[in-house]
């Protein structure tokens, strides 16, 4: 029986990175690299051609981030496994590129026996990332089961306590700009609040977000 290669796509725009992790990813048994890109827009494109099973993605990308990236392309094929690559280990960005749907990550200076362990982990259904890491995620989910708030308008709330605007909102989380309005008049009634920061005070407080 013939076994099935497992098809890797890398997105990293440094060009020394890049293609180091394709010559070791291209020289484990039954890894091959499909496509090599230095942006999330164009690998977007190639995916529905390429259909890797696992994606290595760059945090700190041009013109879309590896956080927006792998929200759209978990949302477009939920099959695939992202690996963050990153410079920064315990870094807020890790943390919200696992809240996107990455599947754990590696650091740029990962050597082959590093890469191999994080992609073998992560295609037997684990998550390699620190201790530091893994408890920012654990105590994500540590929030109040009994808020008034539905969970797109905690997505919403979440995002306004980021800084985003109406407009990113909407973009990011694929609704109208009217749509966001309506959810965060919802958020005020549901609080008792009046304003943003009321609303964000209060969901901290409560443990909502």
């Amino acid at each position: 029986m013939v076994e099935m290669t497992t098809e890797v796509l890398i997105i990293e725009d440094n060009e020394v990175v890049k293609d180091g992790f394709a010559l070791l990813i291209n020289s484990m048994d039954g890894y091959e690299v499909s496509g090599k890109y230095d942006s999330c827009e164009a690998a977007i494109k190639a995916i529905q051609q390429k259909q890797p099973t696992i994606v290595l993605m760059d945090i700190d990308l041009p013109g879309m981030s590896g956080i927006e990236g792998t929200r759209k392309i978990k949302k477009m094929y939920p099959n695939i496994d992202i690996i963050v690559i990153t410079v920064h280990e315990d870094s807020e960005l890790v943390f919200e590129a696992l809240c996107a749907g990455a599947s754990g990550y590696i650091t740029k200076n990962s050597d082959y026996s590093r890469l191999l362990d994080a992609i073998n982990e992560v295609r037997s259904g684990g998550a390699p990332m620190s201790s530091n890491i893994a408890r920012m995620v654990v105590e994500s989910f540590q929030k109040n089961t009994d808020s008034p708030l539905t969970a797109r308008e905690t997505e919403v709330l979440e995002l306004l306590a980021k800084g985003k605007s109406y407009t990113v909102i909407a973009d990011e989380l694929f609704i109208h700009k009217e749509t966001v309005k309506s959810h965060i008049k919802n958020i005020y009634f549901k609080l008792q609040v009046n304003s943003k920061a009321e609303a964000i005070e209060k969901a901290l407080k409560d443990k909502l977000i």
